[in-house]
Parts: structure tokens; sequence; C-alpha cells
């Protein structure tokens, strides 16, 4: 199967399920930086009583989360499976929840929430961004800019959790030597900060897995690398990082 059939194959089997009203492709084959092994993303979107058991029921080798099963929130869920030899995630995307959210986005609001893999959690305006970044293969969606308001009023928000971050290891862990602790809140920070630069561009962002890259911030590398279980490496560590992150634009 060809990668077109392939992706018209998926596109019709999903959208085909019960409640769904739109599908879309995203990741780095939506952005055109995948690689020949690179997975598919798709997500469902969906209006009312999506139950996970239909998707189940199409038969596709691989593992399906009930709502919810990803953590809750605007990120509630989904599946990874394998089809026709490719591997394929799904993501559920509840449309009363990304309407809600765009809406929020548009004035300059949004909230921060836990996800696994995902080492500063996310912004609830993901899910804006995935409506601007992916494809849509069936139905149809909003295709948001990023919003002005937005752009000023998340950039001090991520910038605050960054600098309490670093201020609490300085003051809880480098003292004491815990080198792990403050490695932790150093990369932590830094992928805060990331979103705050991303967002003070305009730039969408879906996930962490080039966001320093994006945001210039790949130096905490260093720093990271030359850290020592002694306080004064570690306090050094940390200014050295305040520094970095003053400086990223």
């Amino acid at each position: 199967m060809t990668d077109e059939m392939f992706l018209d194959h998926v596109a019709d089997r999903l959208a085909a399920l019960p409640a769904v009203r739109a599908v879309t492709l995203g990741g780095s084959r939506a952005q055109g930086t995948h690689t020949p092994d690179s997975d598919w993303d798709f997500a469902v979107y969906y209006r009312g009583g999506f139950d996970p058991a239909d998707l189940r029921a199409v038969g596709w080798e691989g593992e399906v989360s009930e709502l919810g099963g990803w953590g809750g929130g605007v990120f509630n869920g989904g599946a990874w499976l394998t089809v026709d030899g490719r591997r394929v995630d799904v993501h559920y995307r509840d449309l009363d929840v990304v309407e809600h959210e765009l809406a929020e986005a548009e004035q300059g609001r949004f909230h921060w929430e836990p996800l696994m893999f995902h080492l500063a959690g996310i912004p609830s305006y993901l899910i804006v961004g995935e409506l601007a970044l992916n494809t849509v293969l069936r139905g149809g969606l909003p295709r948001p800019t990023y919003p002005e308001k937005l752009r000023a009023a998340a950039p001090p928000v991520w910038r605050g959790r960054a600098a309490m971050t670093l201020q609490y290891a300085l003051a809880a862990h480098a003292p004491h030597g815990r080198l792990a602790e403050v490695a932790g809140a150093l990369v932590t920070a830094a992928m805060q900060t990331a979103h705050a630069v991303l967002a003070a561009r305009g730039q969408w962002t879906t996930n962490e897995k080039r966001l320093l890259e994006r945001a210039g911030l790949r130096g905490v590398d260093a720093i990271v690398a030359g850290l020592r279980p002694e306080p004064e490496a570690l306090t050094r560590a940390i200014t050295e990082a305040e520094e970095l992150f003053q400086t990223a634009t």
C-alpha cells in the first residue's frame, strides 16, 4: 500500500466512526519534516458521545485508551496502533473543548496541564496550535492565526514559571549538592522559557520535541553537562541558566 493509499484508508476508517466530525494528520508528516520511519499522527475530532470501543472494533493492532486515559484535560486520550506495518497514533479531540480553548486563546487566556512525556507540561492552547498546523483530511475545522492577545499574555506566564523553578532549585537543592534535582529544574525551566519565546514570536508548538532548538536554547545542554554535586557548582549553573534564558528572544 502506497503512502497515499494508506492515508486515505486510515482517514476513511476514522471518519466513519460514530460521532467523528473531522480527521486530521499532524506531527512531522503534516509539516513535511518526517523521515521514512516517522510514525503517522492522526486526530479524530468528535462531537458528543465518542466511544473508544468503536475504534477498538476496527481491529487494528495496538492499544486504545479510554476517554481521559492519557491524563484527561485537553489531551484526553488516544491510541497507539500498527496499521499495514506502519506506526500510527490517534488522538481524541472533543470539539466542544477545542472550540472553548480557541475562544479562550483569542482572549489571551489559557491554563497549564501536566501531560506524560512533557517535561514542562502543556498549555491548553496546544490544541489550538494543532488546528493551525495540522492537515485536515476529512470534514472541516477552523484554521486560526496566532492571537495577538495570547502573544502578549503567554510569555510572562511561562517566564514566571521558569523563574520560580530556578529559584526553588537555588534555595532547596543547590545548597545540598543535589545534582539530579538541579538538573531536572534546569531542563524544566528551559522548556518553560522556550514556550515563552515561541509565544512571543507568535509561533505555535504542539510538543516539546524541537522546542529548545526552535527557541535557541540548546545552550542549556552545556550547562547540564558541566554539573557537579557541589553547592558552588550548582549555584553557578543556575546563574548561567538564568542569563541564557533572559537573553532568549
